[in-house]
């Protein structure tokens, strides 16, 4: 059992730390997001994308319209709600209330529009998917089944928020989707056309990644920086490498660096460690511990 004292110890510097320190000075009034509640925004997102895959309300094609009618009007509320106390928590300079309800409808509107391009892309990706993997039954065991294809579908939430700068929720949108596929997509990356993840576990792709159509990448793959030891220096500047269109990255390949350009149609092989750009055409394979570059 604690004595009394040394309780009263504990308690006197827990609390000195929470009156100091600027991380735990929540603004008065409002609340941090729920993680929780992004998650189920995320969930309900899916089955408007995807009508009749993740709910039983849809029965016939009728109802199609008004199911997502009323499940858009509910959604709209329920992730203002979370971008409201986002914003109240994360803008350095002051703001007024009726700047961030503004700011909040902003972003909900601009967000909700995106929808059905998010769904496009999506749909582009389950083509490549069925089309890049034999084992795939249907592109309805896509959409059920494939933890390369969740990871997607969250990145492609969660960057459309990035991109319209919502503090914080896209992060923990894309974390979400690390701790449920091992799959671990920053927000920020941009990720063309026809993306196909297959197995994806382990799979890094960093913040300032760009990636081209029609690209896959298998398990174990990190698109990373060389180094972050300069930090918050490094905020804004392209530390990820450029993936070009139709290239495949077996696993365990790591490539590196801001200024790495993977050209288009490079094969790379698995275990490859590569920190400078690959000429368009080649293929990239590991030979007795050395890197061998064969253009075609």
């Amino acid at each position: 059992m604690l004595a009394e004292i040394q309780l009263k110890e504990i308690v006197e510097q827990i609390s000195n730390h929470f009156k100091n320190e600027e991380l735990f000075h929540i603004k008065t009034g409002y609340q941090m997001p729920d993680q929780n509640a992004i998650t189920h925004i995320l969930l309900k997102i899916r089955q408007i994308l995807f009508p009749g895959y993740f709910s039983h309300e849809l029965s016939c094609d009728a109802q199609t319209e008004y199911f997502i009618g009323n499940h858009m009007i509910n959604l709209y509320n329920e992730l203002a709600i979370q971008i409201k106390a986002a914003l109240a928590q994360y803008k350095k300079e002051k703001t007024s209330e009726e700047r961030i309800a503004e700011k909040t409808d902003e972003i909900c509107s601009s967000f909700f529009t995106s929808l059905p391009h998010i769904q496009t892309l999506l749909i582009k990706d389950i083509h490549a998917a069925f089309d890049g993997d034999p084992a795939a039954l249907s592109k309805e065991e896509i959409i059920f089944c494939y933890p390369g294809f969740f990871a997607i579908f969250i990145y492609r939430i969660a960057h459309e928020l990035y991109h319209l700068k919502t503090p914080s929720i896209p992060r923990i949108m894309s974390e979400y989707a690390h701790s449920q596929t091992g799959i671990d997509i920053n927000p920020g990356a941009e990720i063309g056309e026809y993306f196909f993840i297959d197995h994806g576990t382990g799979v890094v792709i960093g913040e300032t990644a760009k990636i081209g159509n029609h690209v896959k990448i298998y398990q174990g793959v990190t698109l990373g920086a060389l180094s972050t030891r300069s930090g918050q220096l490094l905020r804004d500047v392209k530390r990820h490498p450029t993936i070009e269109d139709d290239v495949t990255i077996y696993s365990s390949a790591s490539i590196l660096g801001g200024e790495t350009i993977i050209g288009k149609g490079v094969v790379v092989g698995g275990n490859c460690f590569i920190t400078e750009s690959v000429p368009a055409g080649s293929h990239v394979t590991v030979k007795h511990h050395d890197i061998s570059i064969t253009e075609t």
